[in-house]
């Protein structure tokens, strides 16, 4: 019987022959380098049957290996089982990186294929260069994808939306002449922009293009005097193109964008090479001036309106769940089927019946028992759980408002819990709260404090080896850079302002997993002789499951600033809550005592 995935690596693999390539990698990105991206760019899933959202496949004339960090070890093995596909663990002893095995593997003058669209400038130098080493040479121009996805999504097409500057708060206008001033303070004369999300929050525009991401497919041109916004016309109405005209926009197709970077005489265009593919530099040559876009720190730095704003959706977002998980405890207590699937659905319900409510912000990961284990676990029709009293239920999920993007993961109970599992989940809540009270100096990386959340998991010899943090857009991407919290240093300090998500886990395959997330909000906390510090306020509103905590484990403190959250929590959404409602909130939320 013929192994679909196989198959389709065998067609690629004449397609490399008759171009000459010896290995080609397949990115799990598109042409702006996102994380989470449109079908018609799933080109890695296709190959690979593997559904997670990052991960590199590689083929080479006898080889498929699938490179994927620790959040997908559990659910790739499992996707890619009864295929060829061997799989590579990124970031741990003994496995190579790709370039290493490629550099170790290939001989001198064979050449490795890629798609310029899909690599980074930054991402295509470094393969290039560490190739090179070796004597491997490297092709920019490789499409492996063309003819061999016959039913292959097209490109999306939905309409862009004008985010109001009641919910934006900077508009359009004051952005734009931010990056001029940026241009000219650069000695350019142009700016590109490649990130859907940089695009979407400078011209406050989104779309429903990426799932539950939303941005709009496009790149944006700026100069001294105006700027072009590359983009399927079709997704420009009337009010759209009005207000682009007023912005002093133009409107180009998508696919026209090399070709006009071909044309254009502007002889300095600053790019960011993270975020700009290698195809485009490339095309610009020594025009491009290769800076970080100013962009990635303006939007991840929050206004007022925007802090406001993301308070207001977190407010609506515990209403949310406190029906949804109320209803998912009531259907099991009485004996009904609650599935994963089931779970996702009844958040979905309650969430999609808030005002200003747009999407959910990332598919819901709903994890009973050792499903829970899988840290990026996406139930379907043949492993949908059934939630029972038994075990643990690991719930990731978040909404897209008009105000705001929310993440939350709760890990509960329905039962009793066990000693085992009152004593994993308090270590996980302990780092949790432990991070949520520190307070620090004015430029402090996320690496500096990512201890305070592993410390009480390393001193028991247990570990996570996914991030602790990552920032959080405002009616935007879910992920957000540049800052983030994590063991590996990322250079851009924590300013206040910024959304970071403060979310340390602890996976046991087989039996269960926990992680315990809340969004914090970095704010000012004092100034003295040492200088400014800052702290964070948790802006996720809903409680913890007390069932699962084991007070002897917390100190005076860290049980002070869990009683003090949940009444916070409760304070808060109690006025939105029917009488019922409220009194399931006033049990769940009671203090605890050693």
């Amino acid at each position: 019987m013929n192994n679909p995935t196989n198959d389709r690596i065998n067609a690629l693999r004449e397609r490399m022959s008759q171009n000459g390539i010896s290995a080609t990698i397949i990115p799990q990105t598109d042409p702006h380098q996102s994380e989470y991206i449109a079908a018609h760019w799933q080109a890695r899933r296709w190959f690979s049957g593997f559904t997670g959202s990052a991960g590199s496949l590689v083929v080479t004339r006898d080889k498929a290996l699938l490179w994927v960090d620790s959040r997908y070890f559990l659910q790739a093995a499992r996707q890619i089982e009864g295929t060829e596909i061997e799989m590579m663990k990124i970031a741990i002893p003994g496995y190579p990186t790709i370039n290493e095995y490629l550099a170790s593997n290939l001989k001198a003058g064979e050449t490795v294929g890629v798609d310029g669209m899909l690599f980074s400038s930054r991402e295509a130098e470094k393969l290039t260069a560490e190739l090179s080493a070796a004597g491997i040479k490297t092709d920019t121009s490789f499409d492996p994808v063309a003819n061999l996805w016959p039913d292959r999504p097209t490109l999306p097409a939905c309409p862009i939306i004008i985010h109001q500057d009641e919910h934006a708060g900077i508009n359009a206008s004051q952005k734009l002449a931010d990056l001029r001033d940026f241009i000219t303070d650069n000695n350019a004369d142009a700016i590109l922009l490649s990130a859907l999300d940089e695009i979407a929050w400078t011209l406050n525009i989104r779309s429903r293009d990426v799932k539950c991401n939303p941005v709009a497919t496009s790149y944006l041109f700026i100069t001294k005097n105006g700027g072009t916004l590359f983009i399927n016309p079709d997704k420009i109405d009337v009010q759209g193109a009005a207000y682009l005209k007023d912005l002093n926009i133009e409107i180009k197709p998508y696919d026209s964008l090399i070709k006009t970077l071909q044309h254009d005489t502007n002889p300095v265009i600053a790019v960011d090479p993270a975020t700009t593919s290698a195809r485009v530099l490339e095309t610009l040559s020594d025009r491009a001036l290769k800076i970080t876009s100013p962009v990635q720190l303006a939007k991840a730095i929050k206004n007022s309106t925007e802090i406001q704003g993301t308070r207001q959706a977190m407010i609506r977002d515990g209403v949310a769940l406190v029906k949804g998980f109320m209803e998912i405890e009531r259907r099991v207590l009485t004996g009904e089927t609650v599935t994963e699937i089931t779970v996702a659905e009844i958040l979905h319900k309650f969430r999609s019946q808030q005002d200003l409510y747009f999407d959910e912000s990332f598919d819901t990961i709903a994890g009973y028992g050792p499903h829970g284990a899988i840290v990026h676990y996406s139930a379907t029709p043949e492993t949908d759980a059934r939630v029972g009293i038994d075990n643990l239920l690991l719930v990731d999920s978040g909404g897209q408002y008009l105000d705001g993007t929310t993440d939350i993961t709760r890990t509960v109970i329905i039962g009793q819990p066990s000693d085992a599992q009152r004593r994993h989940f308090t270590l996980v809540l302990k780092g949790n709260i432990r991070l949520a009270m520190a307070i620090f100096p004015t430029g402090t990386r996320g690496a500096q404090l990512d201890i305070l959340a592993h410390g009480a998991l390393w001193q028991q010899g247990l570990n996570y080896l996914h991030g602790t943090g990552h920032g959080v857009g405002h009616f935007l991407n879910v992920h957000e850079g540049p800052h983030g919290i994590r063991t590996n240093d990322i250079p851009t300090p924590l300013h206040a302002g910024m959304l970071v998500t403060d979310e340390p886990g602890l996976y046991l395959e087989g039996q269960y997993g926990i992680r315990c997330e809340n969004t914090l909000l970095v704010v000012p906390a004092m100034t003295t002789e040492m200088g400014e510090f800052l702290a964070f306020e948790p802006v996720t509103l809903y409680p913890f499951d007390r069932k699962l905590v084991d007070t002897s484990i917390l100190d005076d403190a860290e049980l002070e600033w869990l009683n003090a959250y949940h009444a916070k929590v409760y304070q808060t959404l109690e006025p939105m809550l029917d009488d019922n409602e409220q009194a399931w909130l006033r049990k769940t939320t009671q203090p605890l005592y050693k």
